[in-house]
């Protein structure tokens, strides 16, 4: 009987843990953007901001940001945005996110950016590559004129 109690009494502990030490359920659905896609909006504004464990918006994005044109006014749409572990978009590609029509890209996938990734943004002309490697993907919380340049492509 002690045995059986202690038991019970771990499955339930194991339980209560697993309900509350995630913010996500099995059953929501992985976001991303894609070519053509009209679902996002805020362009410019930090995404992650509420798209967080217990924000506002939907899923938790692990990378996310705006593509501008080379002049920075315009929304480029339907880049693609590339995570190499090299610069220049050497090394190895480990992931893509598609953008979307009104420039923003999103996902909710996991990503390892813990050893550090290089990004290029590639649009219809050219591709332009960061310098330095990134380890979180909260691409807007820097670009966005007021600490440095938008991301931009041709």
């Amino acid at each position: 009987m002690y045995k059986q109690t202690l038991l019970l009494g771990i499955l339930f502990i194991f339980s209560i843990v697993g309900i509350f030490s995630c913010g996500k359920t099995v059953d929501e659905p992985t976001l991303i953007s894609d070519h053509n896609l009209t679902k996002s909006h805020n362009p410019s504004q930090n995404c992650a901001s509420c798209h967080k464990k217990g924000g506002t918006g939907p899923g938790i994005f692990t990378a996310s940001g705006t593509i501008y044109d080379s002049f920075q006014n315009n929304l480029y749409p339907n880049t693609y945005i590339r995570f190499y572990s090299g610069p220049n978009a050497t090394g190895t590609l480990k992931y893509t996110i598609k953008g979307d029509k009104f420039g923003n890209f999103y996902t909710t996938a996991p990503m390892d950016l813990s050893a550090g990734l290089y990004v290029s943004v590639q649009g219809i002309n050219a591709s332009k590559h960061m310098s330095t490697p990134v380890y979180m993907a909260e691409c807007n919380s820097c670009h966005n004129k007021k600490i440095t340049d938008r991301i931009w492509c041709r």
